[in-house]
């Protein structure tokens, strides 16, 4: 671990939106580790990062609740992930109405109005990103990241995601952020895991 962020301080000006810095393989480990940094090489917190095999994933349901509830006028949490095909619940946990909607290709969707201790839910079939509004309240913002891969998670406030059980093989990284400057906010690089992976990236934010 001390070795990871040993080169945290290393000029990162000339990096390319996804690029790799360092790599290391452990034989017969089957976990991932990958840490996501910015320009100046400090940690980017709350990064969804997924880790997609050549391999199909087949079914899986994640080990988190499907649920984003509206909260003093906030979406929480910011950003939600949830597997193709889940029905995500919105609980409105504040004491005025909201109305919720995106405008995402692919997972349109319009809620109208409901009070306090209630709960509408929306299922999202389309992966990517979806961007939520509520109608009522225009500063409120939050996400909904739908993926195809079990492999996937958020970093914490070190930058870091881990995730295990990944097969050996070719796979592809991809790593979003809503700040992150590249299309549609995130970026995609291939790997090789043999055995585990140690992986850190450099990327661009806004």
């Amino acid at each position: 671990m001390k070795r990871l962020f040993a080169s945290l301080a290393i000029a990162l000006a000339s990096v390319s939106v996804l690029g790799p810095i360092a790599t290391s393989y452990a034989a017969g480990d089957s976990v991932a580790r990958i840490q996501i940094v910015d320009e100046r090489g400090m940690p980017v917190r709350g990064a969804i990062v997924e880790l997609k095999p050549s391999a199909a994933a087949g079914t899986f349901t994640l080990p988190w609740r499907m649920a984003m509830a509206q909260k003093d006028l906030q979406f929480t949490p910011g950003t939600l992930i949830a597997e193709r095909g889940a029905a995500v619940a919105f609980p409105n946990l504040d004491r005025v109405r909201h109305s919720i909607y995106s405008f995402s290709k692919g997972n349109k969707f319009a809620i109208d109005l409901y009070g306090r201790d209630q709960t509408r839910s929306q299922v999202f079939s389309v992966p990517g990103t979806v961007s939520l509004g509520c109608k009522i309240h225009d500063d409120m913002r939050g996400y909904v990241r739908v993926v195809e891969t079990p492999y996937v998670g958020k970093t914490d406030h070190n930058g870091m995601m881990t995730t295990s059980g990944v097969p050996d093989g070719k796979a592809v990284v991809t790593v979003w952020h809503p700040n992150l400057r590249s299309s549609a906010n995130e970026s995609h690089s291939s790997v090789t895991i043999a055995g585990g992976l140690t992986k850190k990236y450099a990327v661009r934010i806004k």
